[in-house]
């Protein structure tokens, strides 16, 4: 298994940064907002998830009207995101006990916590992970939160940062403490976008990317095709 030091994390974001060009963070969402969109994201492309999003924000306005509005109206406008009605019910719950803690559907206090009181409070939430509490911290509030999505899985898995067989969310607690917090939300980027492109799923083009030396799916199990 490669290790997974500094020098190897920041030398693998400066080879994918030189090849994908310069960092632009996205426009950061409200707290409610990202926890949503995160739980539309699961198990559909981005595409569809951020349509789902743009639909759900479209047909209610407000987070009040998507809580109170019948079950099946919520997973009718989220439907191109895919198991639609599962996520409707997670989101209408997820909405219920926030109204029930704090009075409204706000999480804008979150602000004034620490990043370990952050993610004890998302977690708490019905059907948040460690994953949409990474997201939330780094993507709304500018915390150095590293999220481990599927791409992420992936390409980390495949250079050797972590063992055959970890899950997503024990890869959360074995990467986020070696990834440097100032490249936390670039390289999660970064990874993301390397493996939409590159390091794809079934068939990782391996012949153009420019980690092959310091990968171990490299080293031990691509076998170039007759073209290359």
């Amino acid at each position: 298994m490669t290790e997974a030091d500094r020098e190897t994390i920041e030398e693998v974001l400066r080879r994918l940064r030189a090849r994908q060009g310069p960092f632009v963070p996205g426009k950061a969402l409200p707290v409610v907002d990202q926890v949503v969109a995160t739980v539309l994201s699961q198990a559909t492309s981005d595409r569809n998830s951020e349509r789902a999003f743009a639909t759900l924000k479209t047909r209610f306005p407000s987070w009040e009207q998507a809580a109170d509005a019948p079950v099946d109206e919520v997973a009718d406008a989220i439907r191109c995101g895919g198991i639609a009605d599962q996520k409707a019910r997670r989101i209408q719950h997820i909405l219920a006990v926030i109204e029930e803690r704090e009075g409204r559907i706000d999480l804008g206090r979150l602000d004034g916590l620490d990043d370990q009181a952050v993610e004890s409070y998302l977690t708490s939430l019905p059907g948040v992970g460690p994953k949409t509490a990474a997201c939330v911290l780094v993507f709304s509030m500018g915390r150095p939160a590293f999220p481990v999505d599927t791409h992420v899985h992936r390409v980390t898995g495949r250079l050797g940062w972590i063992p055959p067989g970890t899950t997503a969310e024990k890869a959360h607690r074995l990467l986020a403490p070696r990834v440097p917090p100032e490249i936390r939300h670039e390289l999660h980027i970064a990874l993301i976008v390397h493996g939409r492109t590159i390091c794809q799923s079934r068939r990782p083009r391996c012949e153009t990317c420019p980690l092959t030396d310091l990968c171990d799916y490299y080293a031990t199990t691509y076998t170039p095709t007759a073209e290359h």
